[in-house]
């Protein structure tokens, strides 16, 4: 019993494993032929599962060498190739396919040794010749650029360290020069070699800014990609040198070595993840004892009181970047685990430290969110409730060890860390907000006299105000509490936060119109206090990111969205502040924007739901009458107009934590609104929209990553690619954009990924192999049998375009696909606009590969009838896509060309040859009948031209 998979047959009994080996090695090979590697190299891989003789094994590892080159991952190729050639050393396709492998890592000196062994074992080969002339020219021209680089770098380390060197213009090219030098393998290697690390480190002690900086670059080179150059550099530079330069006040030395120590992170968990050989090893022992050193500095700077304010944001984004894992895929979350067990005290005492006390560590106003969002990711990568429960008896302790005991100080250092959870790991932050005490300090607080105490204390309560557990609890106590605070307090850094607090619970209805809160009009009068006091230039950044806070939950009020709309100031205001270095605002000004533009998801209730609800006297959510699309339209425009595209362009830009992947979302949401009108997607592109939308594409959370690849389609669709996304930009799109065609996907990202990819495949050969290698193609396919007719028609229309690559073409023929019947199956189709896709693609595969034309008749029996009646069809631009397909197989062989003219076909080109309405059918028709002439199938017409 067998079934057709990939066009290669697979038994569904079990049989003995030897057999099934070779079945599956078999099916390896056509899986290989038809360029599916992927897929190859899992039959490959499945093989080697089952096959237990060693002559087997080897040819399954060269096999999958063979694949892994294919596929670009150069350290598996040789891994593979490598026990195929233990297993035969005389293996000589294994050698080449080691030395491509090793020619790509770098490693020429192992590539021209196992290339002289090929041409040792089989001399007259001249693929084997070639490859290591053309390799032996490759090291060559590198040892000629070695040597050129000898005298550069000695020169310019004598000019930066000769201190009676006043020249600066010399000091500072020459700087500039070691570090385009580092920039290249080369020249990286040179400096590496010549004792350039000591030199550096002298650059480093001279504690002058521009020589650091260009030691800290330099450095930089010397370590991208290298780990075995980086491990030696963490060596003798020492892990507490880079913190303490990490931590010194100037900020851009600063910025500089977190970078430096950003490249070292990669570089050392690249070596976790692949497998190095030979001297790598000798040199490399221990990656991960390496990263926790680095790490256990980071989070010693964290608490050092020499420490800048700027060097300790920059170890707090360091650790955001390096520690959590990437994805939930990945098992090992033991750096997370080891940093909690470590360090999450001293990221809690960054976390707590109140500004305005005495002997408080030097923090910056972005200080406290980038400790939230460590303490967050922290959070989410633990994998299980001990994890989880082990978090939250460490954060206890803490807030319990400041809270008793400390009087006054510590109960305000207890709260400030409750505020930092709060804004992080909520789950935590409301379980010490539940300690004894706690609330009931924060509410006594909230009315001290003291602006420092009760600034601390209202932001607790306005964090607190955020979750459902306490919402209640502090309507009850908190609300009278802020409006006094409100109405009678003479300070507006504490008046403001009072009023976002009002906000918050006046907010808690969301979008549900029947779910009022506070009395009439009370909404619309704290939304106007807001905008004055956001439009009001003479408060500081800081207290007038709290009026944005304030409209991110007042904006779920229709009224408050129209009304801000119409104030440009306002808008104006708060672009202004997301394009500031406080970058705390963004995900208030993204909430506002998405509020203002209905992008929230939005659920239909169920008609007969309601009836129940109604029937049962529940509370049943009312939209809001200004919330219907009309007036969303109007919004948007008005926010277009107002240059927002501009403002998110820049938040999308920033390096800061407080860009998070809830953030991101938001901002994709945003410009999937920004889009959604035709007319509106050139002035997003202009304004830097098309550019944005990338990044957010591919990094953040699945939702946001999905809404931002429908905008970037629905840019796609309607605009020329090429003008939207120029230069090599235009490549990147293609991966978010075959992201919508998986199946967890909706009809409508499925169709407009669909209608994207076919006006990007239809651009250049280029980007056809772009969409191949992000293995769109079967997707693409399977979407062709698809019920929606749209769906079907953009697949197939996709799949036309796709059909001018020799891959594809190739994919037609495949043994046991049916692709091509469907095609001339689906040029007989009803749907005219189906018919005209699939007869395009026939076109266009009968001209570009004419074995396909032989193989046409054998794929159905229809297939003549369906010829004749593109042919005979009143649409002339299906009569030209039938004329030009039959032209084509007459072309290709008599047999083919016999079978045509033996049927009604002859005398309906004889019809066609003649008519001059249709010059271009007739043409076709012509040619077809001058080939059955020569074939001597008919006589010549005399009386024709």
């Amino acid at each position: 019993e067998w079934v057709p998979s990939r066009g290669v047959p697979v038994p569904r009994r079990p049989c003995p494993g030897g057999f099934l080996s070779w079945q599956l090695r078999a099916r390896g090979n056509a899986l290989f032929q038809a360029g599916d590697h992927g897929a190859a190299l899992a039959a490959y891989t499945e093989a080697l599962s089952l096959s237990d003789a060693a002559s087997e094994r080897a040819v399954l590892h060269r096999n999958r060498a063979a694949c892994y080159l294919k596929l670009e991952d150069y350290t598996k190729a040789e891994a593979d190739a490598t026990k195929a050639i233990e297993a035969d050393g005389r293996d000589v396709k294994a050698l080449f396919r080691r030395s491509q492998a090793l020619q790509q890592l770098g490693r020429l000196d192992q590539a021209v040794s196992d290339l002289q062994r090929c041409v040792s074992l089989e001399p007259r080969n001249k693929a084997f010749q070639e490859a290591l002339r053309a390799l032996g020219s490759s090291m060559h021209e590198k040892m000629k650029a070695m040597s050129c680089t000898d005298s550069k770098v000695e020169q310019m380390f004598q000019i930066l360290l000769d201190l009676d060197e006043k020249d600066a213009d010399k000091k500072q090219k020459a700087a500039q020069n070691l570090i385009v030098l580092a920039r290249e393998e080369a020249g990286a290697e040179k400096i590496f070699q010549s004792d350039g690390v000591r030199l550096l480190m002298q650059l480093l002690d001279t504690a002058k800014a521009d020589l650091m900086l260009a030691a800290l670059r330099t450095l930089v080179g010397l370590c991208s990609g290298h780990r075995s150059r980086t491990a030696a550099i963490l060596a003798e530079l020492g892990a507490p040198r880079l913190a303490a330069v990490l931590g010194v006040e100037h900020e851009q030395v600063s910025l500089a070595a977190c970078n430096l120590l950003h490249v070292m992170f990669d570089s050392l968990k690249e070596g976790l993840q692949k497998d190095f050989r030979g001297k790598e090893d000798a040199v490399v022992l221990d990656s991960s004892r390496d990263l926790k050193l680095l790490i256990k500095h980071l989070l010693e700077l964290l608490v050092l009181e020499g420490a800048s304010a700027h060097g300790r944001d920059n170890a707090l984004n360091l650790l955001i970047k390096v520690v959590p894992r990437k994805s939930p895929k990945e098992t090992n979350n033991s750096l997370s685990l080891w940093v909690i067990d470590q360090g999450l005290k001293k990221i809690l005492e960054v976390g707590s430290t109140v500004c305005s006390s005495l002997g408080s560590l030097p923090v910056t106003e972005n200080t406290r969110m980038s400790t939230s969002v460590l303490l967050s990711k922290l959070y989410e990568d633990l994998k299980c409730d001990a994890e989880r429960e082990n978090f939250h008896h460490l954060c206890e302790d803490y807030v319990r060890s400041w809270f008793e005991g400390h009087e006054l100080p510590g109960k305000l250092r207890a709260i400030q860390t409750v505020s930092c959870l709060l804004q992080g790991p909520s789950d935590a932050g409301n379980r010490v907000l539940e300690l004894e005490g706690i609330m009931e300090s924060v509410l006594s607080l909230c009315a001290s006299v003291s602006e420092a105490h009760q600034l601390v204390a209202v932001e607790a309560l306005i964090h607190a105000a955020d979750k459902a557990k306490r919402a209640s609890f502090i309507t009850a106590n908190g609300v009278n509490l802020l409006k006094e605070i409100y109405k009678h307090s003479e300070r507006d850094s504490i008046r403001i936060r009072a009023l976002v607090g009002l906000c918050k619970l006046g907010s808690a209805g969301g979008t549900d119109f029947s779910m009022k809160q506070f009395a009439e009009g009370s909404t619309m009068k704290l939304a106007k206090q807001c905008r004055k006091w956001l439009c009001n230039e003479a408060i500081d950044a800081g207290t007038r990111r709290w009026a944005v806070e304030g409209l991110a939950y007042l904006t779920f009020d229709a009224d408050v969205k129209e009304e801000f709309v119409e104030d440009k100031a306002a808008m104006q205001a708060m672009f202004h502040l997301a394009k500031s270095e406080d970058r705390s605002v963004l995900y208030a000004v993204a909430s506002t924007l998405v509020n203002c533009t209905n992008s929230y998801d939005h659920e239909e209730p169920d008609p007969q739901m309601l009836e129940l609800a109604k029937y049962a006297k529940q509370h049943i959510p009312e939209q809001h009458p200004k919330d219907k699309p009309e007036f969303v339209k109007r919004r948007v425009r008005k926010l277009l107009t107002a240059g927002v595209v501009s403002a998110l362009a820049c938040m999308v830009k920033s390096e800061n934590p407080a860009l998070t992947n809830s953030c991101r979302e938001l901002i994709s949401r945003l410009f999937l609104a920004l889009v959604e009108e035709a007319e509106d997607r050139g002035g997003v592109v202009a304004q830097g929209g098309g550019k944005a939308l990338i990044p957010l594409s591919l990094e953040g959370t699945e939702v946001g990553q999905t809404k931002a690849a429908q905008a970037l389609a629905k840019i796609t669709i309607t605009s020329n690619p090429e003008m939207a996304f120029p230069g090599e930009r235009i490549y990147e799109v293609v991966r978010p954009l075959v992201s919508l065609l998986h199946l967890q996907r909706t009809g409508l990202e499925n169709f407009e990924g669909l209608m994207a990819l076919t006006n990007l495949a239809g651009i250049s050969e280029r980007l056809r192999q772009k969409i191949l290698k992000e293995r769109a193609v079967p997707m693409i396919e399977g979407y062709m049998f698809e019920e929606h007719e749209l769906i079907r028609l953009a697949a197939t229309e996709c799949m036309c375009n796709m059909a001018m690559s020799k891959e594809v073409q190739e994919m037609f023929l495949a043994e046991g696909s049916d692709r091509l019947k469907l095609m001339v199956l689906y040029s007989g189709e009803e749907d005219e606009k189906l018919r005209r896709a699939a007869s395009g693609t026939l076109a266009m595969l009968t001209a570009l590969h004419p074995p396909i034309c032989k193989r046409i008749p054998q794929v159905t029996v229809h297939w003549l009838e369906i010829l004749q009646a593109l042919l005979l069809s009143p649409s002339a631009e299906l009569q030209h896509r039938g004329a030009v397909v039959v032209m084509n197989m007459m072309a290709a062989a008599r047999e083919v060309a016999e079978q045509l003219i033996a049927s009604e076909m002859l005398e309906i080109l004889s019809v066609l040859a003649k008519d001059k309405d249709k010059p271009r059918v007739a043409q076709a028709a012509q040619e077809s009948l001058a080939h059955a002439v020569a074939y001597g199938l008919i006589k010549p017409n005399p009386g024709h031209a």
